[in-house]
């Protein structure tokens, strides 16, 4: 499940809300974008040595957004294998794109290729920090956009083992930390942090997250129902680092343990600061995608 040595290599080329929360930017994609980033006080030792579990967890999770920050948008390819608990398999491909937006969650658009029966479908999210995000769904069949509401988002994703929930950048005022431990993954030591949704609509109860004290990159998610039950785990490998500070995963698995499914996301040509527009994200632009 995780790594055995660090296999990260170097540039290529070139999500909620909470009283009392100050609004920073997202932990990850989910599920899962990380940077690079210094913080250096002269008293963290100190500071670290009085925090609650609590406090150690939303300090991490406070970290690991601003490493992300200043990306402004990035495009890229996506393989979507789906696989039966008999090994039977199913493969997609299509593209994503996301917008940062500054002061608000970020915007990201979904468009499918490939094969035939899917191809033109397209999900837009649009994230937010203090309120439920807007996703909707376009359907190239039925020429129509349909809306995904809140109470909706736990259901699959295009008969994926990721929901709609997990398809959305998720942001730090979206749930409450607590530190639980550190431990050995690979040839790392990961930071252990659990993650309960203030969303009562959400379709988890919690989250456990593995993150490496380094670069803080995820590695590992346990994702829990509603009845607290053990419902699905992502793993996480192959990271890359872009523009000498963000790093991004090419390779996500999503295990359901109660159906035995998996769906695989595989991530390609990462282009970071092309030219993208805030009207390429809207909810008539999704007619128009091709």
């Amino acid at each position: 499940m995780f790594p055995d040595h660090d296999t990260a290599e170097t540039r290529p080329a070139g999500r909620g809300w909470a009283k009392g929360y100050p609004r920073r930017r997202r932990p990850a994609f989910g599920v899962l974008i990380l940077a690079l980033a210094c913080f250096c006080l002269p008293n963290a030792s100190a500071l670290a040595q009085d925090e609650t579990p609590e406090e150690k967890g939303l300090r991490i999770a406070r970290e690991t957004s601003a490493r992300n920050d200043g990306f402004e948008n990035f495009t890229a390819g996506l393989t979507m294998v789906l696989r039966d608990r008999h090994g039977r398999e199913s493969i997609r491909k299509m593209r994503f794109k996301v917008l940062e937006v500054q002061g608000d969650g970020d915007k990201s658009l979904f468009v499918f290729d490939r094969p035939r029966d899917v191809r033109g479908t397209a999900l837009l999210t649009h994230a937010h920090i203090d309120t439920h995000d807007d996703q909707w769904l376009y359907l190239p069949a039925l020429k129509r956009v349909k809306r995904i509401s809140a109470s909706r988002r736990s259901g699959s994703f295009m008969g994926s083992e990721f929901s709609y929930e997990d398809m959305s950048s998720p942001e730090v005022e979206e749930y409450t930390y607590k530190y639980l431990r550190d431990e050995p993954c690979g040839n790392l030591t990961c930071t252990v942090t659990e993650q309960v949704p203030r969303d009562e609509e959400s379709g988890y109860s919690r989250k456990v997250v593995w993150q490496d004290t380094g670069e803080l990159r995820t590695w590992k998610m346990e994702l829990y129902d509603r009845k607290g039950s053990h419902l699905k785990t992502l793993a996480i490998a192959n990271y890359r680092q872009y523009l000498d500070r963000y790093w991004r995963a090419e390779n996500q698995t999503m295990i359901n343990h109660l159906t035995g499914a998996v769906t695989v996301l595989k991530w390609t040509e990462f282009r970071f600061r092309t030219d993208l527009s805030d009207s390429e994200f809207t909810h008539t632009a999704l007619r128009r995608v091709r």
